[in-house]
């Protein structure tokens, strides 16, 4: 038998705890562990933009031939223009390429797969503590992984001396850094402008590479301005690579739809570099896949569509601001042991809350909530029919 000496697997830390949520049969129970935007209904809802396009799609699709091994260009050209800007310099100069892939998940894999297979960097700096399927993505390609410090447990912020202290000791002249352009997970806390500024310089003359997993493009402070981490940095780095989800900011969970932008120094390079990223697109899926893309392209290439996208996006960033002013709040008003205010400070999806793991099992074992272990809270999941007896646990576990 060829089979039988393989050991179970250890669950996923997120996926896993869904699997647990939906076998519990207690009706008041809570899931706030899966990152997945939820309305005040508690539902995940298709955007109106993206059920808009599929009508038009359903109505002009002529084909269902494949795609080019990195997608449709006119998907590529609209993806750029979100990550570097409609009137980027570097678009003008043709200095970059994008690949589409399946989710943001699947382009850090074909970029990490990228780098290895091109001796490009044998090893890649994460932030400590990162989304935990870092660690396999870039592993499993066969990249060696260091790790930078960046949340601070005593101030409940960013550690950023220590990150930078960590990349000026550790990091050597040819590694790669993955960065969280907005939104960070699990921790929600990003850097200041200023604090991308001297990042950015300090990786130029550590001569590091950057690799941005941008999964929250709108969720933070809006749709361009969270973009300013990756701008930022192209002021002082001539090549980046930016993997690009729309899991989120569309709604399109299900569609698996994301990009892998490479941004290279000259025209030449760029061409050289998409010649090989299709290698690495061809052995891991082939050709992606179309309907998520058609979307998104819809989406941004008609004025109409685009601005109601737009105001959908905020509603949901605005929901979940919302959502997060609320629970401190409210926690405030029960007296909490805790100071939660820097919860304010977070963006996106995710706060990390600062619970520990002890409190983090008795919230699923005692009331039927279910969190990451780490702490990490989805705002996103929690409506003002859940957010008190959220509070009234938290208060308890304390």
């Amino acid at each position: 038998m060829f089979f039988e000496k393989i050991a179970a697997a250890p669950a996923d830390p997120i996926l896993g705890l869904t699997e647990e949520f939906k076998n519990d049969p207690r009706p008041e129970k809570i899931n706030l562990g899966v990152g997945i935007f939820k309305n005040n209904q508690g539902q995940t809802p298709i955007l109106k933009c993206v059920k808009k396009a599929e009508e038009i799609i359903l109505a002009t699709e002529k084909t269902k031939s494949y795609l080019p091994i990195v997608g449709a260009p006119e998907y590529g050209k609209l993806v750029r223009e979100l990550v570097l800007g409609r009137d980027s310099e570097i678009i003008k100069d043709d200095r970059a390429r994008t690949a589409q892939a399946p989710g943001g998940t699947g382009a850090l894999r074909v970029g990490a797969d990228f780098l290895k297979q091109q001796n490009v960097t044998a090893k890649i700096w994460i932030s400590d503590p990162t989304w935990a399927n870092h660690m396999q993505v870039f592993g499993k390609a066969g990249l060696e992984i260091g790790r930078y410090a960046y949340y601070d447990k005593a101030s409940q912020g960013l550690d950023f001396e220590g990150m930078k202290n960590d990349l000026r000791i550790k990091a050597k002249a040819g590694d790669a850094v993955l960065l969280h352009a907005c939104c960070h997970n699990p921790t929600g806390i990003d850097p200041t402008p200023a604090q991308w500024e001297e990042l950015a310089q300090l990786t130029a003359e550590l001569g590091l590479l950057p690799f941005f997993d941008f999964a929250y493009q709108g969720f933070g402070n809006g749709i361009e301005e969270d973009a300013l981490g990756i701008r930022t940095f192209l002021k002082h780095h001539k090549e980046i690579l930016v993997a690009s989800s729309f899991s989120k900011n569309f709604g399109l969970y299900n569609e698996r739809i994301g990009a892998i932008t490479i941004v290279s120094a000259t025209r030449d390079d760029a061409d050289r570099v998409f010649s090989q990223l299709k290698i690495a697109v061809r052995a891991n899926f082939s050709n992606p896949p179309v309907h998520g893309a058609s979307i998104v392209t819809t989406v941004l290439s008609d004025p109409e569509l685009r601005a109601m996208w737009e105001n959908e996006v905020k509603e949901m960033r605005d929901r979940i601001k919302e959502m997060r002013s609320l629970l401190v709040e409210k926690l405030k008003e029960r007296n909490a042991k805790v100071d939660f205010s820097f919860i304010n400070n977070q963006y996106g999806m995710f706060s990390f809350s600062g619970l520990s793991k002890e409190q983090v099992a008795r919230l699923k074992t005692e009331f039927g909530i279910y969190i990451v272990g780490s702490g990490r809270i989805s705002v996103a999941g929690i409506t003002t029919a859940n957010i008190d007896p959220l509070c009234d646990a938290i208060v308890k576990v304390l």
